[in-house]
């Protein structure tokens, strides 16, 4: 016989109440009085409305940025090698260089399948002595699965920033970002803050070339020319001293009544940057942006303290946007939005009116049948039933899941499938009632041996719900959530719940006759 310990009812009692506390706040009228950890369910793009974009990471310019810096790495290492070349250079497709010297082919090979991991050499065809340097094609796949990666982690940072309510950022594809923002009706200043690549570093200025100079051509192979915010030109070396990677924080500040961006190094980052304000005292320290100088100050002094300030025309919100996109770290290539769509909220009212009536049509036809099949058993099922949707609400409320249209759908099908439980102990007990067994044994078996039954056909449906997490993405991830969601919910409510009122009443009223 089950044992109605009074910690065992205790315990469902206290997870009832629980689930029913934390979905309280889908039924209140004014939501945003409730405090922040007390929250209905977040409603996703088609039931809420707001923007979906479609980015693309432009791929081409990372692997130019990439061969670039490996055509510096070569260069340094065939002068170490003290190897002659010539025509070196670099595309996005690798880095070409001419080698006469037979012998010194084979040292300069090694050095460059050595620069980075993945790299293999390619010889020309008319055994001219060019060399190709490439990445292979697993190499280069996990290179641009890294940037998709990268990227996608950093517009969600941005977008966090900004305070944007349960956005999804995704990977869509080999070279693609799907970034739906609900309540979001006016996606523009997203898009101009994701159009930003923010790739900061810092560079010495190239204190031995005129701008003059360097107009004529007269320039280093390791200098080039930029631009500053204010329209004026620099010489910078090419090679930056430290990099935007290093940063660990930036904030807005105020100097002189001005606003400026503070910003302050890693541990490592704050280490070089003070080896390199020390050794080149009086020299100039470009700041660049997205390839744009936006300060470039005299170093006065060693900088030991890992932090250092930003000025510039800013005004405040400039200012809030470089401390947001330098906090959330660099884009490894730049976006185009290749699609953008708005969903007004008035579609999304209609979805939620049709999935409302949707689920109280079957949850309708659920308690009538379950009354009419199974009288007062049935009734019970009924009441695990309104528990079940409760504690299903609560559990979405309290781990922040986002409902989508399909997981609605999710919900309607958990409601049919929360009585399946109880229909297969209901018939078991039926079974054993007629086989001659006492009401109390009959209830016993028909709930220990169904329960088997209950969890092998409920694992597979929760497998099914993982796999379609795992894989699906957007929509088909939201049916899943729900769908799991809904079979733990049910599986607890069906057979804990609806067994605890059944050996309740058992108990009070010692029934002769089995009310199914």
């Amino acid at each position: 016989m089950y044992k109605l310990s009074l910690q065992r009812i205790l315990i469902i009692i206290a997870i009832c109440l629980v689930g029913v506390f934390f979905a309280v706040p889908n039924v209140v009228s004014d939501k945003t009085k409730l405090p922040k950890w007390w929250q209905p369910v977040n409603l996703g793009l088609d039931l809420q409305g707001g923007s979906s974009l479609l980015l693309q990471v432009k791929m081409d310019d990372v692997l130019k940025e990439k061969m670039a810096t490996l055509e510096d790495v070569a260069r340094q290492e065939l002068r170490k090698l003290k190897v002659r070349y010539q025509d070196l250079s670099s595309s996005k497709d690798g880095v070409t260089v001419k080698i006469a010297d037979y012998l010194a082919r084979d040292k300069a090979r090694e050095a460059f399948r050595k620069m980075d991991e993945g790299l293999e050499t390619v010889d020309g065809e008319d055994g001219s002595g060019l060399i190709t340097v490439r990445y292979s094609e697993p190499a280069m796949a996990q290179l641009k699965a890294r940037v998709i990666d990268q990227s996608v982690g950093i517009v969600r940072r941005r977008i966090d920033e900004l305070g944007t309510k349960e956005p999804i950022v995704q990977g869509q594809g080999s070279d693609r970002i799907l970034v739906q923002l609900p309540g979001v009706q006016n996606p523009e200043s997203v898009k101009i803050l994701l159009g930003k690549t923010a790739k900061m570093s810092f560079h010495l200025v190239d204190e031995s070339t005129t701008l003059a100079q360097a107009r004529r051509g007269k320039i280093s192979k390791t200098s080039r020319v930029m631009s500053g915010s204010e329209g004026e030109q620099y010489v910078v070396i090419k090679r930056p001293v430290v990099d935007g990677a290093s940063l660990s924080d930036a904030r807005v500040s105020f100097e002189n009544g001005q606003p400026v961006v503070s910003f302050r190094f890693d541990t490592a980052g704050g280490r070089k940057f003070a080896e390199v304000t020390s050794n080149h005292v009086g020299e100039r320290l470009a700041i660049v942006l997205d390839n744009e100088v936006i300060s470039a100050p005299n170093i006065n002094g060693p900088i030991t303290g890992g932090s250092g300030i930003i000025t510039g025309n800013f005004t405040t919100k400039s200012a809030n946007d470089l401390a947001l996109l330098m906090r959330s770290g660099a884009l490894p290539a730049p976006l185009e939005v290749m699609e953008e769509r708005t969903v007004g909220a008035g579609l999304g009212a209609d979805s939620i009116h049709d999935g409302v009536i949707a689920a109280i049509v079957g949850f309708v036809a659920i308690i009538v049948f379950m009354l009419l099949a199974y009288g007062l058993f049935g009734a019970m099922v009924d009441i695990t039933l309104f528990l079940n949707l409760a504690i299903m609400l609560g559990v979405m409320s309290f781990i922040g899941t986002t409902l989508t249209l399909p997981g609605i759908a999710g919900i309607i099908l958990t409601i049919g499938m929360a009585v399946d439980a109880n229909i297969l102990i209901f018939e078991r007990i039926r079974e054993e009632v007629n086989h001659g067994r006492s009401i109390r044994d009959a209830i016993t078996v028909g709930f220990t041996e169904a329960y088997r039954t209950i969890v092998d056909s409920n694992l597979t449906t929760l497998v099914a719900g993982a796999v379609l997490f795992y894989f699906g993405s957007g929509p088909v991830r939201g049916f899943a959530v729900t769908l799991t969601i809904g079979i733990l919910t049910s599986m607890f409510t069906s057979v804990t719940v609806s067994r605890l009122m059944v050996e309740a009443w058992m108990a009070k009223v010692k029934p002769t006759k089995l009310p199914l």
